[in-house]
């Protein structure tokens, strides 16, 4: 309820549905019905997920929490703006059951594609299933691992060694499984003349030391640096395995999503920066990469990830606890299944068998 009026946006064929309510405060309330088979992509029809912490309570119900203070809604071609300072979003999951097969997963936005399209086929096969993604980044997702406010972590990165000491000091004892592998594209403006860089050219662009394309046979024009976030698992592969481990300039532009590091490329002659290699789009250029001090070069491409020949590549993970439950279990089978993997391929990425 708002302002005593009632919005159901919902067509009245959804019989089978779940109950969703946004809290605005202690009086206002705002009620909606969801299609329950369709509950993921209705979740996301809504708002960002990257917008979205999960919290569970002892009932077994989950709570979104939404870190903007305004939202735009639009839903079966229905419309609402809310303006408020915290918005909760309940979800109706009924009483507690032995096997709740309600799954979360959350955290890298690498392998946020694999997670969305092999939960969607799963939900398919599967009576009964409900799976929620959200991305934000490896570091997010592990840290709600620990929290409890999520099943599986998605991470573009193994665990550190002080993210495993904090799960033993949390009682919680983790398992890992590999679903893809991928191979991490280094991209620049489809008019920039440069083709070729080596390892070392490309720890002098992100550290500063290098700042003109002039410097590397281009045009001269000032590099402008895009990278993730630093709660990123793919920040922290770049800044390991191409920085050698030194700091990002203080200059380079950090950014929410892959998909903004695709935009902003897209869009800046000067730009530079890296991505999955399944967010590769004809709107920018990949470049070749070189870590034999420029004696071979390689393009990120599916064949030369697949015969090893291109040098940056890493395993993608998902972290959860061990003893897994029987439906959280099936989704992990479903995912290193041959069924699973022909998903992940035809994403972009390396299968693992």
């Amino acid at each position: 309820m708002i302002g005593g009026r009632t919005y159901n946006l919902y067509p009245r064929s959804f019989y089978d549905c779940s109950s969703l309510t946004f809290c605005l405060s202690k009086a206002l309330t705002l009620h909606l019905i969801l299609d329950r088979i369709n509950n993921l992509v209705i979740l996301e029809t809504l708002m960002p997920v990257s917008e979205l912490v999960l919290l569970r309570d002892n009932s077994h119900r989950l709570f979104w929490c939404l870190k903007s203070i305004k939202i735009e809604i639009n839903h079966m071609k229905s419309f609402v703006t809310l303006s408020f300072f915290c918005i909760i979003i309940l979800v109706s999951c009924g009483g507690p059951s032995k096997e709740n097969k309600s799954l979360t997963i959350k955290g890298s936005d690498t392998v946020l594609p694999i997670a969305q399209k092999t939960a969607e086929q799963f939900m398919k096969a599967s009576a009964g299933a409900s799976i929620t993604v959200v991305g934000g980044g490896s570091g997010t997702g592990i840290t709600a691992l620990m929290d409890g406010n999520t099943d599986i972590a998605m991470s573009s990165r193994d665990l550190k060694s002080e993210e495993v000491l904090k799960l033993k000091t949390k009682g919680i004892n983790h398992q890992s499984a590999i679903i893809g592998v991928d191979a991490l594209a280094v991209i620049v403006h489809k008019e920039n003349k440069v083709e070729k860089l080596t390892r070392e050219q490309l720890e002098g662009i992100f550290t500063g030391v290098i700042k003109n394309w002039s410097e590397l046979g281009g045009d001269n024009m000032e590099i402008v640096c895009y990278s993730r976030e630093n709660s990123s698992g793919t920040y922290e592969f770049f800044k390991e395995h191409v920085m050698d481990k030194k700091n990002y300039s203080a200059t380079v532009l950090n950014m929410p999503a892959t998909g903004a590091i695709v935009q902003s490329v897209s869009q800046t002659k000067g730009a530079i920066g890296y991505i999955g290699m399944a967010y590769i789009t004809p709107e920018v250029k990949t470049i070749q990469v070189s870590y034999d001090g420029g004696k071979q070069f390689f393009a990120p491409n599916f064949e030369n990830a697949m015969n090893k020949s291109y040098p940056i590549s890493r395993p993608l993970f998902y972290i959860y606890k061990e003893n897994p439950s029987a439906s959280l279990k099936a989704y992990l089978d479903f995912c290193v299944s041959p069924e699973g993997q022909k998903i992940v391929k035809e994403i972009g990425f390396l299968p693992v068998q």
